[in-house]
This record gives structure tokens, C-alpha cells and sequence, in this order.
């Protein structure tokens, strides 16, 4: 028998997730996201007084890692 948890957010009409909600879907802290976006690192994001991101776009980089291991972005890293 598989158990999954269950995450609720809550997303705006067209699709945007305020920082809160965001960090909930993706299972980081509202800090880390902070930091990756001041490093570049994390999903796309807009800025409209407040950050905002879209569910398709948090989607996509999460789909980005799949193919990248640790071992292989480090290789990538040092050439």
C-alpha cells in the first residue's frame, strides 16, 4: 500500500501562486526561494508589487532537474 500526503495551496484564477503557496508546492522554505531568486536559480517568477509565480512555470523547472544528476551538473560546472 502506497501512502502520499496530501499539500493544499491555494492559486489565483490565472494560475499564480503567491511566495507562500509556492514554497508549499515545492516543498521549500519562502527564505531558499528568496535566495534562488537573487542567484537565478529557481522557477520563473514575476514581480507585480509582489513575487508571484505560475504553476506551469514552477512545473517546468522542476521537470528541467529530472535529467540532471549532482555528478553531471558538477562536471558541467568545472570545465
Amino acid at each position: 500500500m502506497v501512502m502520499t500526503d496530501i499539500i493544499e495551496f491555494q492559486q489565483y484564477p490565472d494560475g499564480r501562486l503567491d511566495v507562500a503557496n509556492a514554497s508549499i508546492y515545492i516543498g521549500l522554505a519562502e527564505k531558499t526561494l528568496a535566495m534562488m531568486r537573487t542567484k537565478g536559480t529557481g522557477p520563473k517568477y514575476i514581480k507585480r508589487g509582489k513575487v508571484f509565480y505560475f504553476l506551469k512555470d514552477i512545473d517546468d523547472w522542476i521537470n528541467e532537474g529530472e535529467s540532471v544528476s549532482t555528478a553531471q551538473r558538477s562536471k558541467a560546472l568545472t570545465r
